[in-house]
């Protein structure tokens, strides 16, 4: 994919579920350059990594200020979520190892997160008048979570056409790239400078630790979050 030659190719509005992970800042990226209007949201879910909650504001301010194309960077939204981390026994919730559970899924594995959260937004689309939803969602690289399936995103956007008399689109740019891809598509879009905001910005640590920086960005290197982004970095560079 490219950068629209531009602005008129741009049309309608979007709203993008921004965790301030790398995944998440990609896909605001492609928004922005697909969207005349794009909006943020993000949740606070009692996230052990909850840093992330902090990135998100560098990370905008970031491209309002460097990046042209991201003129058409709207409102950021932050919901309140922390009924979810106290109903979630979670690696991702809770101070705990993270491993294999029982049901061959990860312990980081918080059910019913996508769900809600796309639900969320549209429900704040609907109200600012905004026909796309966006998501970092991929099944190409993934621990395995049901809920990053492409079957259940459209089979969510379906229910929520129905429930709402309304139809969003639920885009899922990344769904069937792997994390090499990933990287690739950062380049494609916003070039060095954005590959480097991704590095320097973006949290992907299930910890939550930004001590250390290393060529793919900050972490624990040691958690399945880190392992998989410091994977799809070296692929792509060839290493």
């Amino acid at each position: 994919m490219t950068r629209m030659a531009n602005s008129e190719a741009l049309a309608g509005k979007a709203l993008v579920l921004f965790s301030g992970g790398q995944d998440s800042t990609v896909c605001l990226a492609w928004a922005l350059q697909r969207f005349e209007k794009v909006e943020t949201i993000g949740f606070d879910y009692g996230q052990r990594h909850r840093v992330e909650l902090e990135c998100r504001p560098r990370i905008l301010r970031q491209l309002r200020e460097n990046f042209a194309w991201a003129g058409g960077l709207g409102d950021d939204h932050l919901l309140d979520l922390g009924v979810l981390g106290e109903i979630s026994a979670t690696a991702l919730t809770q101070d705990m190892a993270i491993e294999m559970a029982g049901n061959g899924l990860p312990n980081t594995f918080v059910p019913g997160r996508n769900l809600l959260f796309l639900t969320l937004a549209a429900a704040v689309a609907y109200r600012r008048g905004i026909g796309a939803l966006i998501g970092g969602m991929c099944e190409t690289d993934y621990s395995g979570y049901p809920d990053c399936r492409n079957d259940t995103i459209q089979t969510l956007a379906s229910a929520v056409h129905l429930g709402m008399d309304r139809k969003f689109d639920f885009l899922t740019p990344l769904m069937w790239l792997d994390k090499a891809a990933t990287w690739q598509l950062g380049e494609e879009l916003g070039g060095p400078a954005f590959t480097e905001l991704v590095r320097e910005h973006s949290h992907s640590c299930y910890m939550g630790l930004r001590e250390q920086r290393f060529d793919w960005g900050y972490g624990c290197g040691a958690c399945p979050a880190c392992q998989l982004r410091a994977k799809g970095h070296a692929a792509w560079q060839g290493v």
